[in-house]
């Protein structure tokens, strides 16, 4: 993602979840940055929300790359940074450290505070937070909030509006992704058949597209893509 006008942005931001220590993610990390920031021409910031204090530790480290002189530094968000919010009040007044508190922390307490929080918020407002929070929880922590959900009186919980609101959701999200991909292969110099194309732009699995975007940073020629 990007902060800017969209031709002319003026910082990238990477941003993952990440639930163990895995030195092979780690090393792909800065391949990640250099990508993004070759495609922006702008300051490219990593974010890793770590939901242990081991696996923050971990990634907080310097990672090393071959390019001389390219040391990556990764901005961590682990549970001694965020607060456990447990109390609806608070939840309304900050939904963006709410969404960080459900991911970090992942405590039944501190879901439950959260979706009865947005039920205090604006509804234009409130589908987005728990959209943010569920496309990026653990398996664990999407469960309790379905189940929450499902159990809510608040207007999102109801089928129709979980269907269309989700559906369109996904649908915006999927035709992003896949223009993100093809910015990125044009700007690595990479020749992409209008059949490729066609193909990209009309896959709606957005955790294909995230597969293919990441991909993309590493492969030498557009047949690699979807090996």
């Amino acid at each position: 993602m990007s902060a800017g006008p969209p031709q002319q942005p003026f910082h990238g931001l990477i941003v993952e979840v990440q639930q163990e220590s895995s030195e092979a993610k780690r090393r792909q990390l800065p391949r990640y940055a250099a990508s993004l920031w070759l495609m922006l021409d702008c300051p490219v910031t990593l974010l890793c929300i770590c939901p242990d204090v081991t696996t923050a530790a971990f990634f907080a480290k310097p990672i090393p790359t071959d390019l001389p002189g390219y040391v990556a530094q990764v901005v961590v968000l682990g549970p001694d940074d965020v607060p456990a919010i447990s109390d609806a009040a608070e939840v309304a007044p900050h939904p963006e450290v709410a969404v960080l508190s459900v991911l970090v922390h992942q405590e039944r307490k501190v879901a439950e505070a959260f979706v009865r929080g947005l039920q205090l918020m604006p509804n234009e407002y409130a589908p987005q937070y728990y959209e943010y929070a569920y496309d990026m929880a653990s398996r664990a922590a999407r469960r309790t909030l379905e189940e929450l959900m499902a159990s809510s009186t608040w207007l999102v919980s109801s089928p129709f509006a979980r269907e269309h609101f989700g559906r369109g959701k996904s649908e915006g999200r999927a035709e992003g992704e896949a223009e993100a991909l093809l910015v990125m292969l044009d700007a690595r110099g990479l020749q992409v058949p209008d059949s490729t194309r066609e193909v990209i732009a009309g896959c709606t699995d957005t955790g294909m597209l995230e597969k293919w975007i990441r991909r993309a940073a590493v492969i030498d020629k557009v047949e690699d893509l979807f090996d």
